[in-house]
């Protein structure tokens, strides 16, 4: 009995159908999150209060059916994705009134839009794919941190005494700087500084190249090369590696020896 019950679980589990209807709930909930940012009547505050408490049940049944479905309980909590699901979830189930815990239970609820992530591989395979370029793009930062403070000391230096609002210190030099790397008006900040240095277009013209063009475009080629790798190894998942195509080689070689041999008894007790 219990047997057969978790079976039609696991199947319900990887139902495609089920699947949708799960994505479809969550989208539901960011929509219902996004109506209470609005003046409403109570009479629609007071629907969407029974549709989050549905919405708070079905993801507490749907993560249940998740669980039971695992082969291996232990193995469920060692995946970061269900230990979020499963907080979200859980503090979801936080009542929200005027307790102290209101503020908290509402603004995780807003964190039950990224349970998409978990729910569509494709999602949760970008995701891990940036979470592994970030080792490589923190060398690329450091780098491009070097060139922002040695820019900014300079822009500083150079251009206070024009605009003491924008080259005041070398924190704002190197938000103005982020300013100019983003091109958000930063022919006026040239301009402006060309009045009183002519050459100073050399100053915004190297630093855009070195950030905008080469540490951007070297942030974009590491988390394109990782998403490649990534891919491939979903692409490899279950084709048999060289050693195991090598053991099962080598066993058949085994067997054919072996049934070589018998045959050949055979035939000699024949004869």
């Amino acid at each position: 009995m219990l047997a057969n019950i978790q079976k039609g679980i696991v199947h319900l589990r990887h139902n495609k159908l089920f699947e949708f209807f799960v994505i479809a709930i969550i989208i539901i909930s960011a929509l219902e999150i996004g109506a209470k940012t609005y003046n409403l009547k109570p009479t629609t505050l007071y629907l969407l209060a029974y549709m989050d408490v549905f919405i708070t049940v079905f993801f507490l049944f749907e993560i249940i059916i998740r669980f039971i479905a695992e082969d291996n309980k232990k193995n469920f909590f060692k995946s970061g994705w269900n230990v979020f699901d499963t907080l979200v979830v859980a503090i979801s189930l936080i009542p929200v009134d005027e307790s102290e815990m209101a503020l908290l239970a509402r603004l995780i609820r807003i964190f039950r839009v990224l349970r998409m992530i978990s729910i569509i591989p494709e999602l949760r395979l970008l995701i891990n794919s940036l979470l592994k370029a970030l080792p490589r793009l923190g060398y690329v930062a450091l780098l491009m941190f070097i060139i922002f403070y040695i820019y900014a000391a300079i822009g500083s230096y150079l251009f206070q005494h024009i605009n003491d609002d924008l080259w005041g210190n070398i924190a704002i030099s190197m938000l103005t700087l982020f300013r100019v790397m983003t091109f958000e008006d930063w022919t006026d900040i040239q301009y402006e500084t060309m009045d009183h240095y002519p050459m100073s277009w050399i100053f915004y013209v190297t630093f855009i190249f070195f950030t905008a063009f080469a540490f951007l475009n070297m942030v974009i080629g590491i988390v394109v090369g990782v998403m490649d790798e990534e891919h491939a190894k979903e692409a490899n998942k279950g084709q048999p590696s060289m050693s195991d195509l090598q053991a099962q080689i080598t066993q058949l070689s085994t067997q054919v020896a072996v049934l070589s041999k018998k045959k050949r008894k055979r035939l000699k007790k024949e004869t």
